[in-house]
């Protein structure tokens, strides 16, 4: 694999609507995935995350509606006809094979010579971090949670496509190696420029990873944009308690008040801000933060502020406060 040479491709797709039955997983779907860049669909389980992202990968026909590479429809391609690498959650690495026949399965289907394997096989463990020298020969069964993921990155990478999908590829890993990993997939995505379309339903990970994120809840995408802008500027409740935490501020059959805990202000200096009083029910250590809990009339609120030596403790009488300007004003 030459990194540096590859493209991505631009995804389109247009009314996309799939039926099981009466169940309707996709709703008149609407998408463009940007070319080269890390797109994430983030969605609690059942939201239509992989059923669009097999759809797009030609495992399953729509209903209706169209997806499009670059402009031409591929609706009707197989899935080799695609020139996608794919990911999925249980990897489904083969376990008779090593790891070179695992890498190698994809390139020996297209019979590529074997010098031509040996060589994309061996580039490809760099890219993704596996000394060649060490791991070709190893048994799947001799390797880490995180060695496994990377294997299925390589395999998934080795056909050099112009779209990677990952179905939630770390979700059985632990927080440090799953950073690891989320930092090579970012690098690999920057020095071969394939476009990766990534499914989580941890807002952690699709922070951390994408350029674009598209929030889907009920075979619908509710919010797309970069992260901090969905964010900061989440359109609706549903993408604010789902994309992080969130309080309400204010609420009426019309509209919510909302503000994330870390703008929130504890004991603020500026008395004229809009503020409530109340008090500390629980304090929450996490490393460089706190995150204290405050009861006011009946609400529990959360405030994350930085360790600055300052003592709390629970049942202290607090104010806390707000700048206007970090409130978010939504709809139901």
């Amino acid at each position: 694999m030459r990194t540096g040479e590859l493209k991505g491709v631009e995804i389109k797709v247009e009314n996309l609507t799939k039926k099981y039955g009466n169940v309707v997983a996709l709703d008149n779907v609407n998408l463009v995935v940007e070319k080269s860049k890390i797109t994430t669909l983030l969605g609690p389980s059942g939201c239509g995350k992989t059923t669009l992202l097999k759809v797009i990968a030609g495992l399953e026909k729509p209903s209706s509606g169209k997806v499009f590479f670059d402009g031409a429809d591929v609706t009707e391609l197989p899935p080799e006809k695609r020139n996608i690498g794919f990911v999925f959650q249980d990897l489904a690495l083969f376990p008779h094979l090593d790891v070179y026949g695992n890498i190698a399965f994809g390139l020996k289907i297209r019979r590529y010579p074997n010098a031509e394997i040996r060589r994309r096989v061996r580039e490809v463990l760099d890219l993704v971090g596996l000394d060649p020298d060490v791991f070709m020969r190893r048994k799947i069964d001799e390797l880490s949670g995180g060695q496994k993921q990377r294997v299925a990155i390589a395999r998934a990478l080795v056909i050099e496509p112009s779209v990677l999908l990952l179905d939630e590829p770390f979700a059985h890993l632990d927080y440090k190696i799953k950073q690891r990993l989320l930092s090579v997939l970012k690098r690999i995505q920057r020095e071969t420029g394939t476009t990766v379309l990534y499914v989580t339903h941890d807002q952690n990970e699709a922070m951390a990873v994408s350029h674009y994120i598209a929030v889907m809840n009920n075979g619908r995408i509710i919010q797309y944009g970069p992260p901090e802008e969905v964010y900061e500027k989440p359109n609706s409740l549903f993408v604010a308690g789902f994309f992080g935490e969130i309080n309400v501020l204010r609420e009426d059959p019309e509209y919510k008040i909302l503000i994330r805990p870390e703008k929130l202000l504890l004991d603020p200096e500026d008395t004229g801000l809009p503020s409530i009083k109340g008090r500390i029910e629980d304090i929450v250590f996490q490393g460089a933060l706190l995150h204290i809990y405050v009861r006011s009339d009946g609400r529990l609120y959360k405030v994350t502020v930085p360790r600055n030596g300052k003592h709390y403790s629970p049942g202290t009488l607090v104010r806390i406060a707000w700048r206007p300007e970090d409130t978010v004003k939504v709809r139901e």
